[in-house]
């Protein structure tokens, strides 16, 4: 259900930006703006992984750089099924983690320095069950598609009101043009941060199955979302468009309502179906070693 849901948000979306294109430039601009989208998606297809690591100056590691991370990585991996991933540490003090990657055989998942100070064993191991589960649902290429389109139609959004508002034979006029310019960038604000809460649930549920103990991840976003709130991240603000990719919010919104359209469901209700998800496993909060 879920996966439908993404696919029918993903073709309104694709629908918008059609259709901004058409009320530029008729049927051609239709055209042109199908072409432009097709080239900014093999674009990040390619390249959207080595874009973001970069961003975030995030240094591979291996067995004998980080063992203990890499072998935690490597036993998840192997209980999802999936081809190793490349495993990255980022050097930031706010606890917070992402995976990237077009498909699961060239898949990445970074964690922050201060993920790796603040989190015990289990929480961590949460956390990376999580991320491994984009991985798994391809949410990595899912959601670099869903940016990138957002962000053509807010391109797209301003050059229909420098462009198109003075057309003779354009029917939407400059007061159409402002509409656009305000609320298409809007509208697709929110399909994608009902998109990335869609892809953010399902990864807590699948995350917490790979790693066999939810309460596991619900303490880890317990604590991440605590910290995040006072810690900040400079490259995540630098890069906001990169926002969603993280397991909590990594911005530091200010007022209530630029909360409104946060891409990451409240943490509070996370918690609460990991809870109620370990409940009817008939799990009870405990700690023991990850092996």
């Amino acid at each position: 259900m879920n996966l439908f849901r993404t696919g029918i948000l993903m073709a309104a979306l694709t629908g918008l930006f059609l259709a901004i294109g058409y009320l530029i430039g008729g049927p051609s601009g239709m055209v042109m703006a199908l072409l432009f989208a097709a080239g900014m998606n093999i674009f990040a297809y390619w390249n959207s992984d080595k874009m973001v690591l970069r961003m975030y100056d995030a240094r591979e590691v291996d067995d004998a750089t980080a063992p203990d991370l890499v072998h935690l990585v490597r036993v998840l991996t192997e209980k999802a099924q999936l081809p190793m991933p490349k495993v990255y540490i980022a050097e930031n003090p706010q606890p917070n983690a992402f995976a990237t990657g077009r498909n699961p055989e060239h898949a990445a998942v970074c964690v922050t320095t201060g993920i790796l100070q603040r989190l015990s064993q289990e929480e961590l191991a949460g956390v990376l069950a999580h991320e491994l589960s984009h991985v798994k649902n391809r949410d990595t290429l899912t959601m670099t598609i869903t940016a990138t389109i957002a962000g053509a139609i807010s391109m797209l959004a301003n050059m229909a009101f420098w462009f198109g508002g003075g057309r003779r034979n354009n029917q939407m006029g400059a007061i159409g043009a402002i509409l656009i310019m305000i609320l298409a960038p809007l509208a697709a604000a929110l399909v994608q941060m009902a998109i990335s809460r869609t892809r953010e649930y399902e990864a807590d549920r699948m995350g917490a199955e790979i790693s066999g103990r939810p309460l596991w991840l619900a303490s880890a976003l317990q604590r991440i979302s605590s910290a995040a709130n006072r810690v900040e991240n400079p490259e995540a603000e630098a890069h906001p468009a990169t926002a969603h990719m993280f397991i909590i919010n990594p911005l530091h919104g200010g007022a209530n309502f630029s909360r409104l359209f946060t891409t990451h469901p409240s943490t509070e209700d996370r918690v609460a179906r990991l809870e109620a998800m370990a409940a009817q496993m008939g799990q009870a909060p405990e700690r023991g070693p990850w092996s």
